[in-house]
């Protein structure tokens, strides 16, 4: 059987452009909101103004105070204004500031202010902040300008919830609008799936705010019910053919019984009548309306049961392997009618050459959630040029039709059944000599 190709359906190809779309927003956009409520730390202007005046008022006021009196002053501004100063000595543990241009401005500010170097720390003794270095009256102090931030990692966890979160909202997002935007394709799709399968009482709504769409179910609806008006002029000019040449037919055999004593003519007319009849019979079968009833079938008991009515071993000898438990989702009428098909088929035109018997073998395999049943004969098979035209209604094939008495409909009704089903047929040459159709079926569980 043919492989499937992998494909890829019309939502999840909108899905997933929709979340690289959104996958690659969204991170710009934190990281833009980031860097716009993040304080810069290349401030300019009045941050580093300010700070170079705190440092400069706190200077002016230790050195208006007497040196006793400096630690009352200190404890004053720790609790009404926050201010850390803590004494600063040589075995102090402190890391300078990266050397960038806010470091630079307010380091020459400060130096403007204070007269001399300051030292810049982003670290004392493990106590992270904006720490300023100076010195009043020989004694040497430490200003942390800047309360400690959060740590790096904290902070990178933080961010990295926050944009967890967003995705996790946007692929909900994403979902809803691709099913929001796919949601009247599937609808299409279900309804042609309905009217394929014969069912053309499918309509689409003709009220949805979407022109586009809106058009597109209007056109869909208006087919619908030209083709439900087609099939049932269908069936009724089909019944009435049937009945038209059945009648005539059984006529002709009733007086060719009763008005000609020749035996082996009487018998060659009853022949060519039979014949007829069951053309006749193939045309309706190939016409029958589409509409199915699935259900369980154990498909060994029904291959016996089609099979007994081919009684003569002098034509065509049936041999079965379909295991008994072997269960199946079809139509039971249906599949009995495919395997009748192939069948008859094999009976005309599989024949061996040597004894004039078309031996026929149905096997089966398990794959998966399917059962793929094969009906061989040992004749002479088909050019493979041709094969894939004998489904084709009317079509047959060069190799022993000879004395082809049929409608050419066996096999397009075959596939034709099968399609209703959901199955589907391939027919193909055996290496060994012979046609092979592959029927494969929905396997179903006892």
């Amino acid at each position: 059987m043919a492989r499937n190709q992998v494909a890829l359906s019309l939502f999840w190809r909108t899905f997933f452009l929709l979340l690289l779309l959104l996958a690659l927003g969204v991170p710009a956009w934190v990281l833009a909101l980031r860097a716009a409520a993040e304080p810069t730390r290349g401030a300019t202007g009045p941050s580093a103004q300010t700070m170079a005046s705190v440092v400069g008022v706190l200077v002016e006021s230790l050195r208006a105070v007497e040196r006793p009196a400096r630690p009352a002053l200190i404890r004053a501004l720790a609790q009404r204004h926050g201010l850390l100063l803590q004494p600063r000595t040589p075995a102090d543990l402190w890391k300078p500031l990266p050397n960038d241009a806010a470091s630079r401005q307010l380091s020459a500010l400060l130096r403007e202010r204070l007269q001399a170097e300051p030292v810049l720390s982003s670290d004392v003794n493990g106590l992270p902040g904006l720490w300023v270095g100076f010195s009043v009256d020989r004694e040497a102090w430490w200003l942390q300008l800047a309360a400690p931030a959060a740590s790096a990692g904290e902070f990178d966890l933080r961010w990295i919830g926050v944009l967890l979160l967003t995705l996790a909202g946007t692929l909900c997002a994403s979902v809803l609008i691709a099913r929001r935007i796919n949601r009247p394709l599937r609808d299409l799709s279900f309804a042609a799936s309905k009217i394929r399968g014969g069912e053309y009482e499918s309509r689409l709504d003709e009220t949805t705010i979407t022109s586009e769409i809106r058009e597109v179910n209007m056109g869909f609806n208006r087919m619908a019910r030209e083709l439900a008006r087609v099939e049932e002029d269908r069936a009724v000019m089909l019944a009435g053919i049937s009945h038209d040449l059945r009648t005539p037919l059984a006529r002709l055999r009733l007086e060719a019984e009763m008005s000609v004593f020749d035996d082996e003519a009487r018998n060659n007319m009853a022949d060519d009548i039979e014949q007829l009849d069951r053309i006749i019979d193939k045309f309706m079968d190939y016409a029958r309306p589409g509409e199915t009833h699935l259900r369980p079938v154990l498909l060994g008991k029904l291959i016996d049961k089609e099979a007994a009515s081919f009684r003569d071993p002098s034509e065509i000898q049936i041999t079965n392997r379909v295991a008994i438990d072997i269960q199946v989702q079809a139509d039971e009428v249906e599949l009995g009618r495919v395997f009748a098909n192939l069948f008859e088929n094999a009976r005309r035109y599989g024949r061996t050459a040597d004894t004039g018997v078309a031996i026929v073998q149905v096997s089966y395999q398990r794959t998966g959630a399917w059962v793929i049943c094969s009906v061989r004969d040992n004749g002479l098979g088909v050019p493979p040029e041709k094969l894939s035209q004998l489904t084709t209604p009317f079509f047959r094939g060069d190799a022993a039709r000879t004395a082809a008495t049929g409608a050419g409909l066996g096999l397009a009704i075959v596939e034709k059944a099968m399609q209703r089903m959901g199955g589907q047929v391939e027919v193909t040459n055996a290496p060994d000599g012979g046609l092979l159709v592959h029927l494969r079926l929905r396997y179903v569980k006892l």
